[in-house]
């Protein structure tokens, strides 16, 4: 048969003779003529592809084996023929002429050595197929009856006429396990939904390659992703050796298995050495894992989708039974950080997980729904509402909030909690932050509570604790205006309460809080003294002599000091613009912290001020003014007055407003505390500056004293108030005022000025003296011990002796009762051990002696030998059995009487001392291990000390002095002998776990803890206290920690004082300080704490960023607005911005006392 069956009769025709040899490849003796009867119905059917171009030439057939794969490739050049034929008519035909031009070269090209007859034959062929090809169409057609292979891209009939049985073996069936990939059917399925379905409540699981092949092209994460970083909260397998017997003969490996592992698998001919796992087998049999073991790499993340779904279950099964437990709730919202954590929880589709990335957004409105269904069913729950009004931070503007706190101050007007909360996030707005706005508010507060709490406001009784939350509003206040600026203010505020509370007429007793203010107002506004100036009487003497029809008259003072001058404020013209101001700005602080009043004797009227920002009016306080009835909290408004002034009362500062108050660097101040661990001076000013104090970051923090003026101001009021008070109150004012003479002759010790520490010294001794010739004063053991200190410290040793044993000799049969003689005798003794490397044995001799007549029934005489070992025996007993009775009574609650605390505490100090000297360091540590153990069940971790701070003292607080006293010693031992760091590390580890917020424990583990060279333990031990304690404390010690390390870094990378060499690396720590900066300002304390701006800044300005210090500064201008040294040391770091920083300053209000004008006159006279 032909090639081309239409025109066979051209080769077989009779007249042409023999056909030729040469066309015999024409021949096709596998088709049959039965397909014309196709081709010409294709032919006929579409006339219009056939005209448009010759029909598709088909290469020949070289033999039957290759039937499939050119009916393969001929189906393919179909299915690219229909696509193309979409196109555009020229481009259609543009190609066709292409696919001819190459058919015809490939014609060619299987016949190199035709010669051109049969070039001219096979066209002249072709021509005449042609002209003959639908006769021989018909033709063939009536000859065959059906066809038994049709070409599949000829015809368009049915589907059972278009397949063709292969009956050839293929071996590949039989050489592999599965059909060949290329064999099925693929396709790609567009979305995961199907049509006609509610994808609400109806959806469909695909089970297919589609989603895996889609996630084996995704790009690898890195470790540091989020979604990795998750895995590593997840309990890992662990892994352990398999427990072999021991063998003398050497191994080649260490096996290792898991903790699932079972049985080993047995050796076969695909595993002989047995070293394959189940699923590695399977592979190599040419199986699939089952469907179980193929889901199981998704098992773990399922597991933990279905325990948080369960969680969220319980949460709302629960919140639906108890919708009042407010905890529930609050631990609800708290639980959407979880979830928002979990891989694929929130997401519903694998692409929706990608897309979504769990942001910050969602997490807060998941948060904020349920706190809104949480205040559906608790509305008048106050936690809830700031909660929501917390997160609503993030959503809402800043007027916006402000108005809604105003609702909820509204509806809970007795709440003090509420008011701390709503006036810390005033204070903090910078937009709408003004110092007189802030300060009317700290007005309305109290004026409220006051009307609360007289009864004034029926709607809302007073709660439990509104009077001491109060009081500690008032101390909030005070210091805010201290801070912006306004000592002045803040000075009247507490004169006027001192009047207020303690020289309040009796005819006004009965009235509320509002009638006293306005019958206090005449008195105000009268001229008369005020606490701390001179000849005040009070406002009860002023009521009865006007009464009488008089006024008190003060004559003039012959001793009176010249006037103020301001010639001295300028100094050196030649200084920066800047430098002056700073300078003047500072001694202006300084004097200028008293209100200006007018002075009668001189006839001076209000005219005369220079500076109106002086004078105090009566409406700057009056809605301040509030009523303390607790003899208690009396007592706590004069030394809370004396330590703003500068005194160190030993007042407990509040926890609400701690922070707040916090702006200078003394707590990192040791002091005399290293030359002298036993008997150093704590003046616990708690990082609090004193009034007029506005000094530049790291000046060192000492009770320098105030002007003449100001020394005359606390004199008076100690003058005013020691009558008021009796017994042990007033005890506590002599011991406040002696000790802040004794601060001041440290201060000139310290730095070394000989003249003025020879007349404080002499003016301090005059007060030591003439506070102990009053009677009630003569047995006074506190007044006593301050008296023979500081002849002590002032190089009067013998003389410093003679007054110990003065005191001494005066007491009775007391024994170990009185715990002001205990601490008395302690000190004595601790001033004696401390001489220890100058005199040798004598001193210690001495400290036995002292200790051991304080056992004894006898009163106590002077030093005259050795003590014998059967005293030293016979004290031991008594210390034992009085110790154990201490802790038999103490231990026993947290209710005993404060005395019995005080006892405890000074018993276990002198006992811890006296074993150290007789015995040694092992066993004064037994003591406080004893004491330890007995009293640690009973305290509270992680500050203890701060809940307890407003109490008197409880076991928390004898822990915290027995603690205090065993790291002294250990200090102490550690200075004059040989002996190892680690009994120290641990003891301050374990007290600052118990008391994070000290400040003397912190900067004795800072101190021992820098000469150390490996920092990991303690950066460790940093990381979990402040994971888990509230203080501030923790964090501030860690960055001084971290910049002390620094300092000795550059301090070894420096030579003579030049700049520093990278000889060695800086080892990260410069990011490790700004990221515990960072994470300090996360909390509110933080956020809201001066002192930790202050310390930010200073930092990175030492860096020498100028514009990321910039950045900081706006950004704790933010947070603090009222804090004044923040934008005076913005000037000193950034003199540049100078008149930009003094406009923001007069914009918000804060205390300019020298104006840029001002300072142009000063430097042009």
């Amino acid at each position: 048969m032909a090639l081309f069956p239409a025109f066979a009769g051209v080769s077989e025709d009779p007249d042409s003779g023999n056909p030729r040899r040469e066309l015999d490849w024409l021949n096709n003796p596998s088709f049959s003529v039965g397909t014309e009867t196709s081709l010409s119905q294709q032919t006929e059917e579409a006339p219009a592809l056939v005209s448009e171009g010759p029909p598709l030439t088909r290469s020949p057939l070289k033999s039957e084996p290759s039937d499939e794969s050119d009916t393969n490739k001929l189906l393919k050049q179909v299915s690219r023929r229909k696509k193309k034929e979409k196109k555009k008519k020229r481009r259609h035909q543009h190609h066709k002429k292409t696919r001819r031009k190459r058919s015809q070269s490939r014609s060619t090209s299987l016949e190199p050595d035709s010669d051109s007859e049969n070039d001219s034959s096979s066209r002249s062929i072709s021509s005449s197929k042609k002209e003959s090809k639908k006769p021989n169409q018909e033709n063939n057609a009536a000859a065959v009856p059906g066809p038994r292979f049709v070409w599949l891209e000829d015809i368009q009939a049915v589907a059972g006429d278009t397949f063709r049985t292969d009956k050839k073996p293929d071996p590949a069936n039989w050489e592999y396990k599965s059909l060949y990939r290329g064999d099925i059917a693929r396709y790609k399925r567009k979305g995961d939904s199907c049509l006609g379905i509610n994808p609400k409540k109806q959806c469909i699981s695909w089970e297919g390659a589609s989603t895996e092949k889609k996630h084996s092209h995704k790009h690898i994460e890195r470790y540091f992703t989020k979604k990795n970083v998750g895995l590593m909260s997840m309990d890992g397998d662990a892994v352990s050796r398999k427990p072999e017997p021991l063998s003398s003969e050497p191994i080649s490996f260490i096996p290792v298995k898991g903790s699932d592992d079972g049985v080993p698998p047995a050796a076969t001919w695909l595993n002989p050495l047995g070293i394959y796992d189940q699923s590695t087998t399977q592979w190599l049999q040419g199986q699939g894992p089952l469907e179980q073991e193929s889901k199981q790499p998704d098992s773990q993340p399922d597991r933990e989708n279905a325990l948080l779904k369960a969680k969220v279950e319980e949460f709302n099964r629960r919140v639906r039974e108890n919708p009042r437990d407010i905890q529930l709730w609050m631990a609800f919202v708290a639980f959407q950080d979880e979830v928002m954590r979990s891989p694929g929880l929130c997401a519903i589709e694998e692409g929706e997980r990608e897309e979504r990335k769990r942001s910050l957004q969602l997490a807060l409105e998941k948060k904020l729904a349920v706190l809104e269904r949480a205040i559906e069913s608790n509305p008048s729950s106050v936690e809830l509402k700031l909660a929501k009004l917390k997160l609503c931070t993030e959503f809402w503007e800043p007027s916006t909030l402000v108005k809604e706190w105003q609702k909820l101050i509204f509806l809970h007007p007795n709440n003090t909690a509420l008011w701390q909360k709503y006036l810390l996030f005033c204070q903090s707005q910078f937009s709408t932050f003004s110092v007189s706005k802030i300060h009317n508010l700290y007005g309305k507060c109290l004026s409220t509570l006051s009307a609360v709490k007289d009864g004034s406001i029926l709607s809302h009784p007073a709660l439990p604790g509104t009077e001491e939350a109060m009081f500690a509003l008032l101390l909030q206040q005070c210091h805010f205006l201290r801070q912006a600026g306004h000592s002045e203010k803040a000075v009247s505020l507490f004169q006027a309460m001192v009047d207020f509370t303690f020289f309040k007429p009796d005819s006004v007793v009965e009235l509320p809080t509002k009638g006293q203010v306005e019958f206090f107002e005449p008195f105000w506004d009268s001229g008369e003294p005020r606490p701390g100036e001179k000849g005040a009487r009070g406002w009860r003497a002023w009521m009865h002599q006007q009464e009488r029809g008089g006024w008190v008259v003060i004559g003039p003072d012959d001793d009176d000091d010249e006037p103020e001058g301001d010639d001295q404020e300028v100094r050196d013209k030649t200084l920066p613009r800047w430098q002056v101001w700073l300078a003047a700005e500072r001694s202006r602080d300084q004097r200028h912290w008293r209100p200006w009043r007018p002075d009668k004797t001189k006839k001076q009227t209000e005219e005369d001020c220079e500076d109106p920002e002086r004078q105090v009016l009566f409406d700057d306080i009056a809605q301040s003014l509030i009523r303390l009835s607790s003899q208690d909290l009396q007592f706590q408004l004069i030394a809370a007055f004396l330590q703003f002034l500068g005194v160190p009362s030993g007042l407990s500062f509040p926890d609400s407003c701690l922070y707040l108050a916090m702006d200078e660097n003394s707590i990192f101040d040791n002091g005399l505390y290293d030359e002298k661990p036993l008997t150093s001076l704590n003046l616990s000013f708690s990082g609090i500056s004193c009034i007029g104090r506005t000094d530049q970051l790291g000046c060192r923090r000492w009770a320098r004293g105030h002007s003449r003026e100001g020394e005359e101001f606390i004199r008076n009021v100690f003058h005013l108030v020691l009558p008021l008070f009796s017994g042990k109150e007033r005890s506590e004012l002599y011991f406040s005022w002696l000790r802040y003479e004794i601060a001041k002759v440290i201060w000139c010790l310290h730095t070394k000025n000989k003249k003025r520490l020879k007349s404080q010294g002499k003016n301090c001794k005059k007060l030591a003296k003439n506070l102990l010739k009053e009677p009630e004063n003569r047995n006074n053991f506190c007044l006593w011990k301050q008296y023979a200190h500081l002849e002590w410290l002032l190089g009067n040793t013998e003389d410093a002796r003679k007054v110990f044993d003065t005191a001494l000799s005066m007491v009775g049969s007391r024994e170990l009762k009185d715990h002001e003689l205990c601490e008395l005798s302690l000190l004595y003794a601790a001033l004696e051990v401390e001489l220890l490397p100058d005199l040798g044995g004598a001193t210690t001799a001495r400290a036995v002696h002292i200790l051991t007549r304080l056992t004894e029934s006898s009163p106590c005489g002077p030093y005259t030998g050795q003590v014998s070992a059967v005293h030293i025996l016979k004290a031991r007993k008594v210390y034992e059995h009085a110790l154990q009775d201490c802790l038999g009574e103490s231990c026993v609650s947290d209710t005993a009487p404060t005395d019995s605390w005080k006892r405890l505490i000074s018993l276990v100090k002198c006992f811890m001392l006296f074993q150290y000297l007789t015995v040694g360091i092992n066993a004064a540590v037994q003591i406080y291990e004893q004491v330890f153990a007995r009293m640690k069940g009973s305290v509270s971790p992680a500050g203890a000390s701060l809940e307890d701070s407003a109490n008197p003292l409880g076991l928390s607080s004898v822990l915290e002095a027995v603690t205090l006293m065993h790291t002294s010693l250990l200090r102490f031992h550690m200075k004059v002998s040989v002996y190892p760091l680690a009994p120290l590390r641990e003891a301050l580890s374990e007290a600052l776990k118990l008391y994070p917020g000290n400040q003397v424990l912190w900067r004795s583990y800072v101190q021992i803890q820098n000469k150390s060279h490996n920092a990991s333990k303690t950066r460790r031990f940093f990381d979990a206290i402040t994971r888990s304690a509230k203080p501030l404390e923790p964090w501030l010690f860690a960055i001084e920690a971290e910049k002390m390390r620094k300092r000795l870094v550059e301090s070894v990378q420096r030579v003579d004082g030049r700049e520093v060499h990278a000889t060695i690396p800086e080892t990260g720590l410069t990011h490790r300080i700004k990221a515990l900066f960072e994470n300090a300002m996360q909390s509110d304390s933080g956020s809201q704490c001066p002192l930790l701006w202050r310390m930010y800044l200073n930092f990175l300005v030492s860096l020498g960023n100028k514009e990321r210090s910039k950045g900081v500064f706006y950004k704790a201008l933010q947070n603090c607005p009222w804090a004044k040294v923040l934008y005076m040391d913005a000037v000193d770091y950034f003199p540049d911005e100078m008149h930009e920083i003094l406009d923001l300053m007069t914009e918000k209000e804060l205390r300019v006392r020298l104006p840029l004008e001002e300072l142009e006159l000063l430097l042009e006279d």
